[in-house]
């Protein structure tokens, strides 16, 4: 786990989970001990690095986090597990068919890699194809496009230091914000909602000077994922780590929610000049954010 990643999260409400983990998460908020959410990233990356930095590395813990974030929107509890070691599984799963094997074995030996793929193929079979969903997508080094549909601009939420700067602040907090964040939290209706919308806009207009069938594809994959999940949900898009690479005025000068809606909005309605150019801001602001990443 990378400490430049952002997230894409999923809070279900705790009735959505059956038991025994309703229970679990239920008992959960009152742990004294249990990690708030000013250090949580920290506490999963500290985690990762003892793992994977160990003689030899462990690629994938070997029991599940009992951790989750929280939040409570009046009275009801939302959940979203934290799933390290299912998405160690995934992740790493990425990993190993992105490079050659013989380079992918200089960082785990080929036969805790093959162990690695045989445990996650035997868990696979026990649990089936709803057991493979993460509550939590990660990005590392930049926050994909299809990521800003679900949301709108005012449910942005931008905290710099100690000083507070918000539009549109989520009410559904309830733990300790980091002390520099950008996140957007939206329903799940209108998580949705957005995704469908965006998607009929890009089929109509697919093939013009904005968008092409990959946007398409990447927009109906957050569409699928979101869809697995309680439809009385929240959706959560978390800048996380990124945030340390970029400045204060950077920060607060980024809009892409805002301006991939106004370019989605600019092609459906003919303005082609208007939607080329918010969304190459977009584009490009991510590129050159995505880049530091062979900067050294």
């Amino acid at each position: 786990m990378l400490p430049y990643a952002a997230y894409l999260r999923v809070y279900e409400p705790l009735a959505a989970f059956p038991e025994p983990a309703r229970s679990q998460w239920a008992r959960y908020v009152d742990l004294p001990d249990r990690p708030r959410r000013a250090h949580a990233l920290e506490a999963e990356h500290a985690e990762a690095i003892r793992r994977l930095l160990g003689v030899p590395p462990i690629p994938v813990p070997e029991h599940e986090s009992r951790d989750a974030y929280l939040r409570r929107v009046d009275d009801t509890l939302y959940v979203c597990p934290w799933e390290t070691r299912l998405r160690s599984w995934l992740a790493f799963g990425r990993f190993r068919g992105s490079i050659p094997a013989k380079l992918a074995n200089r960082f785990v030996p080929a036969a805790i890699a093959e162990q690695t793929a045989d445990d996650f193929d035997r868990y696979r079979r026990q649990v089936g194809a709803e057991g493979l969903r993460p509550h939590i997508r990660t990005s590392t080094w930049h926050v994909p496009t299809a990521w800003f549909v679900p949301f709108d601009s005012a449910e942005r939420w931008l905290v710099l230091g100690t000083r507070e700067q918000t539009s549109g602040e989520p009410s559904a907090a309830t733990t300790t914000t980091p002390a520099r964040n950008l996140l957007y939290v939206t329903s799940m209706a209108q998580a949705r909602r957005r995704v469908a919308r965006a998607l009929a806009v890009l089929r109509r207009h697919v093939g013009r000077r904005m968008g092409d069938v990959s946007a398409i594809h990447q927009v109906e994959d957050v569409g699928r994922w979101l869809e697995e999940f309680h439809p009385h949900s929240l959706v959560e898009l978390d800048y996380g780590g990124l945030v340390h690479l970029m400045d204060d005025e950077t920060l607060r000068s980024d809009q892409s929610v805002a301006e991939l809606a106004a370019a989605l909005t600019g092609l459906d309605t003919g303005q082609e000049e208007l939607a080329y150019a918010m969304y190459q801001r977009v584009i490009l602001r991510w590129r050159s954010i995505q880049a530091l990443e062979s900067a050294n």
